[in-house]
């Protein structure tokens, strides 16, 4: 009984967390939140505006094609950004309230899961305007958004610890995501890329979930065996990985902050 209390007190934690991040995020916004659903729309008019012409030979209805890259780049990257610099952000919370260390990480990368609920919003709409039918696969879609979520919060775990003790990762990691974004063909056709660049992409873990959560949404095609199994692995490796750095790290962590 005192765990599952316990438990209930922390997720209330993490709800109260998140609505203070959320305020935050759009402080000073006119619009608020509405820039959850402004933002991937703009940024799919921007570069189908572009890159619709060159790839309409090889992507059939390019705006969702990028779309729905777009969203879930766009969580991996908040979620992870975000988390790397909670425990820093909440020094006074950490060192005044008792709370375990990783109620803020999983703030952090929940508030992107709410963001992408917002977004999707905009997604469903665009499914709509460009006639888009529905299909029973994309009742898969949670299955690849909940790897994609225990995906980052694995890496969330790690750059959160490292940042604490190497302020100068995010900087690095920016770097990193630029490379990333270009190789998890997003906005590109993979298939028109030859050697090694195409295998580098086809094992990307992000290109996997963009890929499978394409093929669910577009084409009404499940992920075959080797696909889901490399999404599980991935989410659970990735995951069990970043959290047993963290826990490792955790004393030093409160040293050192």
């Amino acid at each position: 009984m005192r765990d599952v209390q316990q438990r209930r007190q922390f997720a209330f934690v993490v709800r109260q967390l998140t609505a203070r991040e959320i305020k935050r995020k759009y402080a000073r916004s006119y619009l608020g939140i509405v820039w959850s659903v402004l933002n991937p729309l703009l940024s799919m008019a921007v570069l189908s505006l572009i890159f619709s012409q060159l790839f309409r030979r090889s992507i059939e209805n390019y705006p969702i094609y990028y779309l729905t890259g777009y969203i879930l780049w766009q969580t991996f990257t908040g979620a992870t950004t975000a988390a790397m610099t909670t425990l820093a952000d909440n020094k006074m919370l950490l060192l005044k309230v008792k709370f375990p260390m990783d109620l803020f990480i999983l703030t952090r990368v929940y508030t992107a899961l709410i963001n992408l609920g917002y977004s999707l919003v905009a997604y469903v709409l665009m499914l709509a305007v460009f006639q888009v039918t529905p299909k029973w696969t994309m009742l898969f879609s949670p299955v690849i958004i909940l790897c994609l979520i225990v995906f980052s919060l694995g890496i969330s775990y790690m750059l959160a610890t490292a940042y604490v003790f190497f302020g100068d990762i995010k900087h690095l990691y920016s770097v990193v995501l630029t490379l990333w974004m270009y190789c998890s063909a997003i906005f590109y056709p993979v298939e028109q890329l030859q050697g090694l660049i195409r295998v580098v992409i086809w094992n990307n873990p992000l290109y996997t979930y963009i890929h499978c959560l394409r093929k669910a949404v577009m084409y009404g095609a499940l992920p075959d065996a080797v696909e889901l199994l490399q999404m599980v692995l991935w989410a659970a490796a990735v995951y069990g990985l970043g959290y047993g750095i963290f826990r490792r790290c955790r004393s030093r962590i409160l040293q050192k902050i």
